[in-house]
């Protein structure tokens, strides 16, 4: 999927936020619970885009996650 530039720049501004949140568990300063928010919302974005591009594989994926819990 291509993305804008502006969304990839907002992307790779947003993904040390990602990893601080994946690494620790937590949000550790207020700013970044903020950009967690554009986070979130890009990467829901994105994903439904990507839902309308590849409907099959999305259902793969969702048939793959039932089976395995």
């Amino acid at each position: 999927m291509k993305l804008e530039a502006a969304t990839f720049v907002r992307l790779r501004r947003l993904a040390p936020v990602l990893d601080d949140v994946l690494n620790a568990g937590e949000v550790e300063h207020a700013d970044q619970a903020v950009d967690l928010a554009s986070l979130a919302q890009m990467c829901s974005q994105l994903l439904d885009a990507y839902r309308c591009m590849h409907p099959d594989e999305m259902e793969q994926a969702r048939l793959d996650a039932l089976e395995s819990e």
